[in-house]
């Protein structure tokens, strides 16, 4: 099992992705070690929970295709817990990033974007491979822009599926992001990435 779990966690490069989720944290501490005006300290984290949430995403591809998919029932377990600890790994990374600097919202914004950008990448992922898995958190991103956008220079937008632009205590954006997180799991688990035809 031991060995599996390696090999598994070796196809996916998970030691790579988890290096690059680090590489963004150290970045984002350098980032807000610097002065920021408000509305670009809005915005700023959302860059690197972006960019955690598409290599999480994009790690979920399979080198081997279909092959896989026929080598054992442990497969969705590999991909739940793989994809969970990248998580953790990227959560853990941000929040440790944010200690004794000003970062919007704290750890329980990042916690709740990076979940519900997480999900989008990870159903992205299902529908169109991992290659293009960092395109749905992109472009989501975009839409926490303008969310933060409205935020600041009003009408603000109050629909909790923007959860960027929602304060951090906001249980509903909480759920919302955690909805998508769940789906994005369960799509990642039972389905894996979409392998498409060369």
């Amino acid at each position: 099992m031991t060995r599996l779990v390696r090999l598994y966690l070796a196809s996916r490069r998970t030691p790579m992705a988890a290096a690059a989720l680090i590489m963004c944290a150290l970045v984002l501490r350098a980032a807000l070690s610097r002065p920021w005006d408000a509305y670009g300290a809005l915005q700023l984290p959302l860059l690197f929970e972006t960019a955690c949430a598409c290599v999480i995403a994009v790690a979920t591809a399979s080198p081997f295709g279909e092959l896989e998919r026929a080598a054992g029932r442990r497969l969705p377990w590999l991909r739940t817990g793989t994809t969970t600890g990248l998580v953790a790994v990227a959560a853990g990374a941000l929040c440790a990033a944010g200690i004794g600097t000003h970062l919007d919202g704290g750890g329980q914004s990042v916690i709740r974007n990076l979940a519900g950008l997480t999900g989008i990448g990870l159903l992205c992922a299902a529908l169109l491979g991992g290659a293009l898995a960092w395109t749905g958190p992109a472009a989501y991103m975009l839409i926490g822009i303008y969310g933060l956008y409205r935020q600041w220079h009003g009408p603000a937008l109050d629909t909790p599926w923007i959860w960027p632009a929602r304060p951090p205590d906001d249980v509903s954006a909480a759920l919302c992001a955690g909805l998508v997180l769940a789906a994005g799991l369960g799509a990642a688990a039972v389905r894996g990435s979409r392998i498409r035809p060369e």
